[in-house]
């Protein structure tokens, strides 16, 4: 099989390494769909917990210092900070009980697993039949 070459990007020359701190994030997150899953905010605020994160993926902004850097209200970083909790991207210790501030840690995203009918062919009677519609 002939496999056609990369496209050439526009700078050729340009070989990016990473120099000094750097934070990296998973690809699976484009490839499995996380991303849209958990929207631009969550993506925004995951982006800047990867740049401010230790070797552990542990970092330690407070909510008004992420609300700062990317320009979004506090409420809009706590919902996309929930949206991280609950997707299983994110787990959090906050410095005292009850409190929203502390360490925010990364996970790496879990495998996605495929629904047991994904494959499954339905006909338009089943998927009705299944919605509580039965044929008289």
């Amino acid at each position: 099989m002939n496999r056609r070459p990369p496209p050439l990007p526009p700078r050729p020359d340009l070989e990016r390494r990473p120099q000094g701190a750097f934070g990296w994030l998973e690809a699976e997150l484009l490839h499995e769909g996380w991303l849209a899953e958990v929207g631009p905010h969550a993506v925004a605020a995951m982006v800047l917990l990867a740049l401010a994160a230790d070797r552990r993926g542990a970092s330690f902004f407070s909510r008004e210092r992420m609300s700062v850097a990317l320009g979004l209200s506090r409420h809009e970083v706590d919902v996309a900070l929930q949206r991280l909790l609950d997707s299983g991207l994110v787990v959090h210790r906050p410095w005292r009980v009850g409190g929203g501030d502390g360490v925010w840690q990364l996970l790496p995203p879990s495998p996605r697993r495929e629904h047991p009918r994904a494959n499954q062919v339905l006909t338009a009677a089943d998927v009705l039949r299944s919605l509580g519609f039965h044929a008289t």
